[in-house]
């Protein structure tokens, strides 16, 4: 089955430019020019991943997104012609798993939803036949599964992003350890990490958040300054 694609901008020729090339690899593409139509085509159809463009006519793509959230959580791509890091951090906050800046190479974006597509497929799907590999981790009333994608705090369930679930995963793999920003970006992200990403603290950010981390003494993902994080 194709996936589906979600595309949200209102200048028709990028839109339209888009459209193309991910029908020509076969995506089913879904084309909005304007924040309430999409929005109403994400409660009707099963979407498995959006592109979202910031400056809209009626909805900023920052407010879709987090409506997305609300209640899914296919991969979303942002695309802005703003090239501050603090835009790109705002969108990587509330959910937004890449970020790419206009103008831009219409091939870039259409091997970044294959990357978001395969690492979601990645860490939706059960893995069988390894009964060795470990699923699951209870650390202290914090519980995630690995086949199922769950996450509970405490029985209730957090609803992760497949990003912040995979970065959730990670540390707990390591538990004990501390790892390094870089690490966890070049394990999460699979790309190279530079010196200035603010990607992975703005993902921690958002996942201390849900898991209702106290903002001085946290009880899961402490931060060891100048190093990464660590989950003890």
């Amino acid at each position: 089955m194709n996936e589906k694609i979600l595309i949200v901008d209102d200048e028709k020729e990028i839109a339209d430019l888009l459209e193309v090339y991910l029908q020509n690899d076969h995506y089913e593409v879904y084309k909005f020019y304007n924040g309430r139509d999409a929005l109403r085509c994400v409660e009707e159809t099963e979407i498995d991943l959006a592109i979202l463009d910031v400056m809209l006519p009626d909805i900023d793509g920052f407010r879709i997104c987090q409506k997305i959230r609300e209640k899914f959580f296919f991969p979303v791509i942002m695309l802005t012609a703003k090239i501050e890091d603090s835009d790109k951090i705002m969108g990587l906050t509330i959910g937004a798993d890449d970020y790419i800046t206009k103008p831009f190479n219409p091939l870039e974006v259409v091997a970044r939803v294959k990357t978001q597509l395969r690492r979601c497929s990645r860490y939706n799907v059960s893995i069988s036949g390894q009964p060795a590999e470990k699923t699951e981790y209870d650390i202290r009333g914090l519980v995630i599964n690995k086949n199922s994608h769950k996450c509970f705090l405490f029985g209730r369930e957090v609803s992760l992003t497949p990003i912040e679930f995979s970065i959730l995963w990670y540390l707990c793999e390591h538990q004990g350890k501390v790892v390094p920003s870089e690490e966890l970006f070049e394990a999460v992200w699979k790309e190279k990490y530079l010196n200035n990403n603010n990607t992975v603290m703005a993902h921690i950010g958002r996942l201390r958040e849900k898991l209702e981390e106290p903002a001085r003494k946290p009880r899961f993902i402490k931060t060891i300054w100048g190093v990464g994080y660590e989950i003890e």
